[in-house]
């Protein structure tokens, strides 16, 4: 690790490395988290084709990346049988930890709330069948998500609902019911997540786990901004800085925890082998 990095290792639980804004320079941008203490990251599988191009870049550097295979409720329109077939292939892999990003996102309903259901539904499914963890999402949707989840209680793998964006309520029905949270780069956002800083400290340890959600999310109280509006995993510490003083805690503390957290959850190998990034 270089300078920023004294810290413990930091795991960035949800970056959507495929994304085609990282087309040009990935390997770069690898670099900088590596070099920003960022060890290890868990690619984002949110639609049949990341989930397969999330699975590649896995093969290419499986001592630093692991992925979730899944489909968010905004591709929920094209899970036809077919694709849900190859995508439950897909989940099968080793190197894939986790079933998702799936849940519910009623904000702008890409594809219709029932849609999204039954999508949510098998994917559900898909994860008590592998006894693999659930790498979930809910967006104004949180009575019919919590609905869905409680008609598997019982049944349900470990779950963790990532980038929690909710209300003080909705983080106390979601710890209730046994989820993990993760937290992003919106809780240095002044405009909309500023409460989240009075909610993080209610998260118990071993049920915290951070992540940046890049490209998008990027923290907004950068110093220096940066020029581009693209978000990379090499601010995690930042949103780790923040989320540490939110608590009350170190940030050597708060990455020691949240690091451990999510090797256990996601089932990490460490020490990882040396990086050829």
């Amino acid at each position: 690790m270089s300078g920023a990095a004294c810290l413990p290792a930091l795991v960035d639980i949800g970056i959507n490395l495929s994304h085609d804004s990282y087309d040009t320079d990935r390997e770069a941008v690898l670099r900088r988290a590596l070099d920003a203490g960022v060890e290890q990251m868990i690619v984002t599988g949110a639609s049949l084709a990341s989930s397969r191009d999330a699975q590649t870049l896995v093969d290419a550097l499986p001592q630093v990346l692991r992925a979730t295979a899944g489909c968010h409720p905004h591709h929920a329109i094209d899970l036809d049988a077919a694709a849900f077939a190859e995508l439950a292939m897909l989940a099968r892999a080793p190197e894939v930890v986790a079933v998702g990003e799936c849940g519910l996102d009623y904000h702008r309903n890409f594809s219709a709330p029932a849609e999204q259901r039954g999508a949510f539904e098998r994917q559900l499914a898909l994860a008590i069948d592998l006894g693999k963890p659930l790498f979930l999402h809910s967006r104004d949707a949180h009575r019919d998500f919590m609905a869905m989840l409680r008609a598997h209680a019982g049944q349900l793998p470990p779950a963790v609902l990532h980038c929690f964006t909710g209300t003080a309520d909705e983080l106390d029905d979601c710890l209730a019911f046994g989820l993990s949270i993760g937290i992003t780069g919106w809780i240095c956002d002044e405009r909309r997540g500023l409460h989240l800083r009075g909610l993080v400290g209610h998260i118990p340890r071993g049920r915290l786990m951070i992540e940046t959600d890049g490209p998008y999310l990027l923290p907004r109280d950068l110093v220096p901004k940066p020029a581009s509006r693209r978000n990379e995993p090499m601010y995690l510490p930042h949103v780790a800085r923040t989320v540490a003083t939110a608590r009350g805690e170190s940030i050597e503390d708060l990455a020691q925890h949240t690091t451990r957290t999510a090797r256990e959850f996601f089932g990490l190998p460490w020490p990882p082998a040396p990086s050829a990034a």
